[in-house]
């Protein structure tokens, strides 16, 4: 697991003062750019989705999409887009949450997760959690289970992970590079 954490960590850039002063913006579309670096990442988030059991992958908006459907794909599951509210057509489960500044709403197609689907979340970055904390309840309130939160990227100075244990009720919280 070294050698893949350090090919990870090789192709993300450090973007000083980005998207505001005093900010380290972690740019991943190099790893994107590289196909044997972003095999590997898919390859590493499908073995968690395969030793939980996971039946269907969950997506968040944005980047969640492009980590997670390829996962899905390698894995031989489903993928689901839990979207920005406003953004998926006909029925679905809608979850606000809290931000630093404001409030957000996220939501799902109703029909798209079952009372038997064991969901592996896929996102880029855990930060703070309330997005992913949204997606778990989410999840739960359409009858699904959390097999799993996978993650590339942990901040763990923004304690996102201690928000979310109670959240996830025992389910694991992958991330492969934390920083």
């Amino acid at each position: 697991m070294t050698d893949i954490r350090e090919l990870l960590l090789s192709r993300i850039r450090d973007v000083p003062d980005y998207p505001e002063q005093g900010v380290m913006f972690k740019d991943i579309t190099p790893l994107l750019a590289d196909p044997g670096a972003f095999t590997a990442l898919t390859d590493a988030l499908a073995e968690i989705a395969a030793n939980t059991g996971a039946t269907k992958v969950v997506g968040l908006e944005a980047r969640g999409f492009i980590l997670g459907a390829p996962v899905a794909v390698r894995a031989g599951l489903g993928f689901v887009p839990v979207r920005k509210a406003g953004k998926l057509p006909g029925a679905t489960l809608r979850q606000a949450y809290e931000l630093e500044y404001g409030s957000a709403e996220i939501e799902v197609h109703a029909e798209d997760l079952d009372s038997g689907d064991r969901v592996l979340i896929v996102d880029d970055v855990l930060a703070t959690g309330g997005t992913a904390e949204a997606a778990i309840h989410l999840i739960q309130r359409a009858g699904a289970e959390v097999s799993a939160l996978a993650v590339l990227m942990e901040l763990g100075f923004l304690d996102g992970r201690a928000r979310l244990e109670p959240a996830l009720g025992g389910a694991p919280l992958e991330a492969l590079l934390q920083v």
